[in-house]
């Protein structure tokens, strides 16, 4: 189930920023998909739990492969998915790197490995994707804000995500306790 999930949730990113105009919150602009792309760094966290760092390889290269096909389908430039495929592997890894190496309670590993990996797939992204460096979406003075933005929205979706499972945690220890 965290698979699929964590599969899921790469391929309705794509389709939510594909269909809904980004959000903008004062200087700052939020593709829709955003929402989604914070959530995908703990089910990845998720399934690394479970199957271990070597398999979770595997299944971020199936989800760079679906992600980068549904992009491409939903009409994407090949520069713009070319900057999500190196932005997901950057980040992906980053994220499994620091969340194996992390000596610390999940929540806490989730929370700091996806704070760094949803802040590299921001700025990687936004550079090569949408800045006149790559498709020239996006003028200069909007970069920052365009990059600030989703690392705000990443790491609060991060923060939800360490918080629930701090708790979920501290009852699983409870019933072990009492049980």
């Amino acid at each position: 189930m965290r698979i699929l999930f964590y599969l899921l949730s790469i391929v309705i990113a794509n389709v939510v920023t594909a269909a809904f105009a980004p959000l903008q919150f004062g200087m700052f602009i939020v593709p829709m998909g955003t929402l989604l792309i914070g959530a995908t760094f703990i089910f990845r966290d998720l399934v690394q739990n479970k199957y271990g760092r070597a398999k979770t390889y595997i299944f971020i290269s199936a989800a760079l492969i679906l992600s980068a096909v549904v992009s491409f389908i939903l009409g994407d430039t090949l520069l713009i998915v070319v900057a999500s495929a190196v932005s997901f592997v950057v980040a992906e890894t980053a994220d499994t790197e620091i969340y194996t190496r992390l000596k610390l309670p999940m929540a806490w590993r989730v929370l700091y490995s996806g704070i760094v990996g949803g802040f590299l797939d921001s700025a990687i992204f936004v550079v090569i994707g949408l800045s006149p460096l790559g498709a020239n979406i996006l003028p200069w003075e909007a970069v920052p804000a365009a990059i600030l933005g989703q690392i705000i929205v990443k790491t609060i979706i991060q923060m939800f995500g360490a918080l629930i499972l701090g708790q979920v945690g501290a009852i699983k220890e409870k019933r072990l306790i009492s049980g």
